[in-house]
């Protein structure tokens, strides 16, 4: 029998449509080639990319030079460009406003035929390193509202390079998925004075039927409300709600955490093409009670169609309980 499941952050409702037979067996990508040919993001190519705004260097090579472990540049072909002035205005009962904003790339590492679950611990660290210094910069114009980190691996997910890559966007407003979080949180803290995302990580810890991976700071889970096959959220155990605040001890335990998590989806699912979202507060340091940053990781496993652009409804043919089953059957500790 299908079920009907109401997200508890954000009311939406997700039809959890098991008769569909789409077993977690029944997924698995197509194993991709890989080809640097002239790739701008490798070692020696750093004339093609704009120059680097920030870099991890262990040689004292210069910028925009081989000898970098990561690099992070402006995007050649941006969504939202950084010069400029607001000036919003009307125009009849229509808003616009300039298109400012930052869009960056983090080029993750030099070799072209690594993905990041493949790097070592601490260059897979430097990664996370990498997001939280660019926030804390991007955070000192007063013009940027909220920024998304996000990483689209491979080309059903949305790479238009196959090297390995995550990208940044600084937007003037706040997008209208946040502020769905945010308000829906909201919500429930001023009922029932506890955060929403704190209360679902001791519910999962109790029910013990949708973890996947868990530490002493971090777990990942396959959420109650899944909108889609193997859709997995790693959230801090502590609450915070901002991840630029992340130092020191906390950032190996995410790494270690993160890095089990995408090795399961990808022995599990072929190394499937998927999308990583980081949802953090706004730039302002509001909701420091209610929000709880966290990752969200979507396998591209199914395709989102009439129904689901028309409702807003996402019908989902694997439980979340199947899936995180399916997962821990994943013999990781052989990798």
């Amino acid at each position: 029998m299908p079920e009907l499941r109401k997200d508890p952050i954000i009311g939406r409702w997700v039809i959890i449509s098991t008769e569909r037979g789409k077993r977690p067996t029944d997924f698995h990508s197509v194993a991709k080639t890989r080809e640097p040919k002239h790739c701008p993001f490798c070692s020696s190519n750093e004339g093609s990319t704009p120059p680097e705004v920030f870099a991890i260097r262990d040689n004292g090579s210069a910028p925009n030079t081989p000898g970098w472990s990561l690099r992070v540049v402006p995007n050649k072909f941006p969504a939202l460009k950084i010069e400029g002035d607001l000036n919003r205005e009307g125009v009849g009962i229509f808003d616009k406003m300039n298109g400012i904003g930052a869009h960056e790339v983090i080029i993750e590492t030099p070799d072209h035929m690594k993905d990041l679950v493949d790097l070592e611990f601490e260059d897979f660290r430097n990664v996370i390193r990498a997001f939280r210094e660019r926030i804390i910069e991007l955070k000192k114009d007063s013009r940027f509202k909220y920024i998304l980190v996000f990483k689209n691996q491979g080309e059903l997910a949305g790479a238009s390079l196959e090297h390995s890559h995550s990208q940044l966007i600084a937007t003037p407003i706040l997008p209208k998925r946040v502020m769905e979080e945010l308000l829906g949180a909201k919500r429930y803290y001023d009922y029932k004075e506890r955060c929403i995302y704190c209360d679902i990580i001791r519910q999962e810890l109790n029910d013990n039927i949708r973890i996947i991976a868990v530490n002493d700071m971090f777990i990942a889970i396959e959420p109650f409300a899944s909108r889609f096959p193997f859709e997995t959220w790693v959230l801090p155990r502590f609450h915070e709600s901002n991840f630029e605040k992340l130092r020191g001890d906390t950032i190996a335990n995410l790494v270690s955490l993160l890095k089990e998590t995408l090795q399961k989806l990808r022995i599990a699912l072929n190394d499937p093409p998927y999308n990583l979202m980081l949802h953090t507060a706004p730039l302002d340091d509001g909701y420091p009670e209610e929000y709880h940053w966290h990752i969200e990781i979507i396998p591209k496993l199914v395709k989102v169609a009439g129904f689901e652009w028309g409702t807003g409804f996402y019908i989902n043919p694997t439980a979340p309980e199947d899936a995180a089953k399916f997962l821990n059957e994943v013999d990781y500790a052989s990798v």
